[in-house]
């Protein structure tokens, strides 16, 4: 960036050099996507990279170390320049304390980007959080509501509810909350739950068996605020769900200020909540220490337009007639307030 400067027959320019080592420590959802952005642009920037991969999911990070160094060794990059360590949190801890690691890319819960912010602020370093969500979509009375469903089922289960963008919420508007809850529930009817690799399945397991406890305990603390579940949950037993971690899409009629609302669960529990006008909405959108990735449902240019204005969302990804759900990285991908503020891609 070069610009004029106030000394006669002068210029000033502004010039970015390479970090050094930027260390990307990723959580098992998106094992390899949020690697890969981060590592490229890094790269590219002239930076070197350590991966700390979730380690729930090393093999795909191992087959990924594997890939790159054919590559680099085909254009004669010396060795070094990406690499793996494979560990569990103290391997994490070791990397944000370390001060030859100028910038650290988090991804991972509210409660872990914390920590993180914490020990590299702690040394002036640098880092990028991108943290949980707590997703919701405003359904208007002005909405296309079959268009909407589409978007919220998916939002909600796919991948068993185990993205950062997921949806978590709908905040629908009294005067067609009763019937789209008649078209959500006829909907959970007919979701296929097993094998991923099934294609004509539409829900795949949790993560593991910890994941499990942590989705039948907000289904508890759901029903002790006064959470009324008009779709029940629970754990599928079989010879096709022998790993135990197979559970039911469930859906609760919720306040947004209840505990457990407030909270994102990483399963597929939705919660539907009543609203009267748009202004109400958007409070109970924005109302929820998370600030990830937001909807509204409207064809209503109006309604749009306030949902984006700076009156509107305040979620780092505002959406109009598409779910919260997904990532695309041609745009700048983040969130606010305890999602970490950090921006990856773009």
């Amino acid at each position: 960036l070069t610009m004029h400067s106030e000394r006669p027959s002068h210029r000033m320019y502004e010039q970015w050099h390479p970090l050094g080592i930027v260390g990307i420590i990723s959580a098992f959802n998106f094992p390899v996507a949020v690697w890969a952005w981060n590592a490229a642009l890094a790269l590219v920037c002239g930076n070197v990279c350590i991966w700390k991969p979730s380690e729930k999911t090393p093999l795909t990070a191992i087959a990924c170390q594997h890939i790159i160094a054919k590559v680099f060794k085909a254009n004669d990059v010396a060795e070094g320049v990406c690499n793996l360590i494979i560990g569990d949190k103290a391997v994490g801890e070791l990397m944000t304390h370390d001060g030859r690691v100028p910038l650290i890319s988090a991804t991972g819960s509210t409660r872990m980007g914390k920590q993180v912010g914490a020990a590299v602020g702690a040394r002036l370093g640098k880092s990028l959080l991108e943290l949980g969500g707590n997703n919701a979509i405003i359904i208007s009375e002005h909405a296309d509501l079959d268009m909407s469903l589409i978007g919220a089922v998916f939002g909600a289960v796919g991948t068993a509810g185990q993205r950062c963008t997921s949806t978590r919420r709908l905040i629908i508007h009294e005067s067609v909350y009763d019937a789209f809850k008649e078209k959500l529930v006829k909907a959970y009817d007919q979701l296929r739950i097993g094998d991923p690799l099934d294609q004509n399945n539409h829900v795949g397991p949790l993560i593991d068996k910890d994941a499990v406890a942590a989705y039948l305990d907000s289904i508890q603390k759901c029903k002790a605020e006064g959470g009324k579940f008009v779709v029940e949950g629970g754990v599928l037993t079989g010879e096709h769900y022998s790993s135990g971690c197979y559970v039911k899409p469930c859906i609760a009629e919720v306040q947004n200020d209840f505990k457990i609302v407030q909270h994102e669960t990483f399963a597929p529990i939705l919660y539907l909540i009543k609203y009267k006008t748009l202004e109400e909405a958007i409070a109970l959108q924005n109302g929820v220490p998370q600030g990830l990735s937001s909807a509204i449902m409207t064809l209503n240019l109006r309604e749009a337009e306030q949902f984006l204005s700076a009156k509107g969302s305040d979620c780092g990804i505002a959406n109009v007639n598409i779910g919260t759900s997904g990532a695309e990285i041609g745009g700048a991908f983040g969130g606010e307030k305890e999602t970490g503020g950090g921006r990856e891609s773009g």
